[in-house]
């Protein structure tokens, strides 16, 4: 990244920002199309940061010197709950940059459809003395979107060839065509399989990921319902294959460079 932008600055935020941004404007590209470049918006836009000029995607760049993993820095709380209801989340990328020699270490890509409400955390209300008092933030748990969707572009310094990551985000686009409604119950499901770490499993081994699934829905009394309903809807849209009564395989395997961003 070209860090003689941050000259002019002397708030390490801001300084970052601006960085990151004109990195992102020169780098950053569409997955969801062969765009290979995105259009800068306006500071504060609502939309994001970054928008495809050919497909009408939107982008959020949220960067950070820290490592992708476990949670991490979200916007406004309601404001990203809303736009999950009303299914107008933009896509995501979160950058991981080494603040001394300005470098690119990590990339992460999180589709617009593969945030369940269960993985946006509320933060507590800024202080009275704040700039922002009372304003209230949030913070994305990773853990909680299927690694299916945590896309890498950037590992360790390493770029992932594009066609590549634009294969991984066609395969789990069909995400998308569940209705948002629903989508979180999908999700949460499709990731709590993935904790299993195996190919293959059983509906008895489904039903026992219930207890944690529970844990996001309190109020909720019927999970094992739940996880098996969502079963049948993964089978639909390609996740998952029905063996036999009972057996299930997952259709497309997850690499180790796709399970970034599980760690605590």
């Amino acid at each position: 990244m070209d860090g003689n932008l941050a000259a002019a600055y002397k708030s390490q935020s801001q300084r970052a920002r601006i960085v990151t941004e004109r990195w992102g404007q020169q780098n950053l590209y569409c997955c969801n199309c062969s765009a290979s470049r995105l259009f800068q918006l306006r500071n504060n836009s609502k939309a994001g940061d970054f928008e495809c000029t050919g497909c009408g995607c939107w982008y959020q760049l949220k960067s950070q010197r820290g490592k992708i993993q476990g949670c991490v820095a979200g916007g406004a709380y309601q404001s990203m709950m809303e736009a999950i209801r009303n299914d107008r989340t933009p896509n995501f990328y979160f950058l991981q940059y080494e603040w001394q020699t300005w470098q690119v270490k990590n990339l992460l890509l999180v589709p617009h459809f593969a945030f369940p409400p269960s993985a946006i955390l509320k933060r507590k209300p800024l202080s009275l003395t704040a700039r922002r008092a009372g304003w209230i933030g949030c913070n994305i748990s990773l853990q909680q979107i299927p690694a299916d969707a945590r896309i890498p572009i950037i590992v360790d310094g390493n770029i992932v060839p594009t066609a590549e990551v634009r294969k991984q985000f066609r395969q789990v686009k069909p995400l998308k065509d569940v209705p948002a409604a629903g989508r979180g119950w999908t999700l949460e499901v499709l990731a709590a399989i993935r904790s299993l770490n195996r190919a293959a499993f059983s509906t008895k081994d489904a039903y026992a990921l219930a207890p944690g699934l529970q844990a996001l829905h309190p109020a909720n009394r019927h999970v094992s319902e739940k996880i098996r309903q969502q079963l049948q809807v993964l089978r639909d849209i390609g996740f998952l294959v029905h063996l036999s009564r009972g057996e299930w395989k997952l259709k497309q395997p997850i690499t180790l460079d796709q399970a970034v961003g599980s760690e605590v």
